[in-house]
């Protein structure tokens, strides 16, 4: 009898086994901590390979960021149903942010932590995925602010500047709630809409806080 062939793997799988090892290891090591040695180890692959597939480390970690930052993002819009009123869709998109950052807490290291602080390229990769959040959080406020009729024309930079403290607010709430004994996704999400959505409500009554006269 001839030698039995083992079947093999596709290489698109090899790879997503390279880039969940990789994700592991960057996200719970850091960038400049992280080795090859490791990523490969933990994918049960050769180094020669690991680099023959993703050339360089820069490489791979560019690829971590990418997949970790297209999986965020289809997350939290796969968790919005169209059609509904714009705190339900907030509130749905941000139970889906914050449990996606909870189930995959080494792709949020990767994003808002590792990817911020080693170099202009990689934060540019985050920083695209962040404006495609950010664009996402203001077309729902300017749409509740067309809803409330009171005040359709909200300007422009207001809005831009409610969806940045919104999703900053999002940002450090996930860092938090990662690193915190028993906070769930639901209790995350709660804790941000108590937090924004009663001082958004006053603003699209009508109701705005002014400064006080200095």
């Amino acid at each position: 009898m001839g030698a039995v062939k083992t079947k093999r793997m596709p290489r698109a799988v090899r790879e997503q086994q390279m880039l969940d090892a990789a994700v592991r290891i960057f996200g719970q090591r850091g960038y400049m901590a992280a080795s090859m040695d490791e990523i490969a180890e933990l994918a049960g692959v050769s180094k020669p390979l690991v680099y023959l597939y993703l050339n360089s480390k820069e490489d791979l970690f560019t690829a971590c960021i990418r997949r970790e930052a297209d999986a965020l993002t289809q997350a939290v819009r796969a968790g919005v149903r169209a059609g509904l009123p714009a705190d339900r869709q907030l509130w749905d998109g941000l139970q889906a942010f914050f449990a996606h950052t909870a189930e995959h807490p080494d792709g949020w290291s990767v994003l808002h932590l590792q990817a911020r602080t080693h170099g202009e390229s990689f934060a540019a990769e985050v920083s695209a995925m962040r404006e495609e959040i950010v664009a996402f959080v203001t077309q729902l406020i300017a749409e509740a602010a067309r809803a409330a009729h009171r005040d359709p024309d909200l300007r422009d930079h207001e809005v831009a500047g409610l969806a940045e403290a919104l999703v900053g607010a999002a940002e450090s709430l996930a860092a938090w709630a990662n690193t915190t004994d028993g906070v769930t996704a639901r209790e995350a999400a709660s804790t941000l809409m108590n937090f924004a959505w009663s001082g958004l409500g006053n603003l699209m009554q009508g109701r705005p806080w002014v400064p006080p006269q200095d």
